[in-house]
């Protein structure tokens, strides 16, 4: 499936090594002032070759409307869009025609429809998240108007060892996190973190880590019971991600080793309204929001990628060996932060729209 959502839904297409990649987003409310500069800002949050822990590759990432525009607003129509790809480098994966690489999807993939683009990945490759963004921009200018109150802040919790404090996470910024290349609000560990990715690239390997994003201003009954819950379509989205292999919120797996009388969240008035005094369900309950922050974390596996000689299988059944080269990200966590807002903004609006 290329298509995300039910009342609001994105629909991407094209290759990473393709003329372009693009999306059309369907079911947008009518009315948005569109702020390209705006999104402008946010394809360069993800883009490749924006810091020295990234892959090499250069793209512009600017976005092409083709519809669902008038004079900067949206009319209701679908909004197609376009991102022409510029900086393909197929012949640096001429010699993985008939190879298979590790923890990839070559195999699988051409298992399930007996031919593959082996040029960088084709719609396997994590250049199929810009559409993402473009589409998630949207989402969240829709929200300005729909809830002024909404705030999403996505950051890097963990990049191999280093890890930050769970405790902090209603603590940190969009501008602590933006305030270093690795995108985690800790500046002394982000620079730890740094240090350890420029160590892996050095050494031919890569590492994994996580990001975690908090939702503040959700306003409590947003999502849907039973197989359409507000944390299910999340994880949905966040497990459509390339990379991602985890996805827990609130209290996470650590609810196992927790007793009922640590985990519930009582329920309390603030100000007069109701509220709960801790939250460890991350602000869903019942697969419907319940006022509080969303709290949930995102774990990415390391690039599979590496510079390092590894074993593996050819198409015709011969066993040999693969030395990767082209340009790749020894960790896709610092570029993978705004795609997890990105989907983020995206569920939600649609989301509040079929709660409507």
């Amino acid at each position: 499936m290329n298509t995300l959502g039910h009342n609001l839904t994105l629909t991407t297409f094209g290759e990473s090594h393709g003329p372009a990649i693009g999306g059309v987003l369907d079911g947008f409310p009518a009315g948005i002032t569109v702020d390209t500069d705006y999104i402008a800002l946010q394809m360069q949050r993800r883009r490749p070759g924006q810091s020295t822990v990234t892959t090499g590759r250069q793209e512009k990432d600017q976005v092409e409307f083709l519809s669902g525009l008038l004079d900067g607003v949206s009319t209701g129509a679908p909004i197609a869009f376009i991102i022409r790809n510029q900086d393909q480098h197929s012949s640096d994966y001429d010699e993985l025609k008939d190879l298979f690489r590790p923890s990839h999807a070559d195999y699988a993939w051409e298992q399930r429809y007996g031919i593959r683009d082996w040029r960088g990945g084709g719609r396997s490759s994590a250049r199929v998240t810009a559409p993402v963004c473009v589409a998630g921009a949207l989402a969240r200018l829709a929200m300005r108007k729909l809830l002024p109150a909404l705030d999403i802040t996505a950051f890097t919790s963990q990049i191999g060892p280093y890890s930050t404090n769970p405790a902090n996470d209603m603590d940190y910024t969009t501008v602590m996190a933006e305030s270093n290349i690795v995108r985690c609000p800790d500046a002394e560990l982000a620079s730890k973190m740094e240090e350890y990715i420029k160590q892996l690239r050095t050494e031919q390997d890569s590492t994994g880590g996580c990001v975690t994003c908090v939702v503040r201003g959700v306003p409590a009954g947003i999502g849907n019971p039973v197989f359409d819950k507000l944390e299910a379509s999340l994880a949905k989205a966040m497990l459509g991600i390339n990379a991602a292999k985890g996805f827990e919120y609130g209290d996470g797996f650590a609810v196992a080793s927790q007793r009922g009388s640590e985990h519930n969240d009582s329920f309390c008035l603030e100000n007069g309204q109701i509220a709960t005094k801790t939250n460890h369900s991350g602000g869903i309950q019942g697969g419907i929001s319940n006022g509080q922050p969303i709290r949930f974390r995102v774990a990415f596996k390391p690039t599979p990628t590496i510079g390092r000689e590894q074993q593996t299988v050819t198409r015709d059944g011969r066993e040999t060996t693969i030395t990767a080269k082209g340009r790749h990200d020894p960790c896709v966590v610092p570029r993978a932060v705004p795609v997890v807002e990105a989907l983020t903004a995206l569920v939600l609006l649609d989301q509040y729209i079929s709660s409507k």
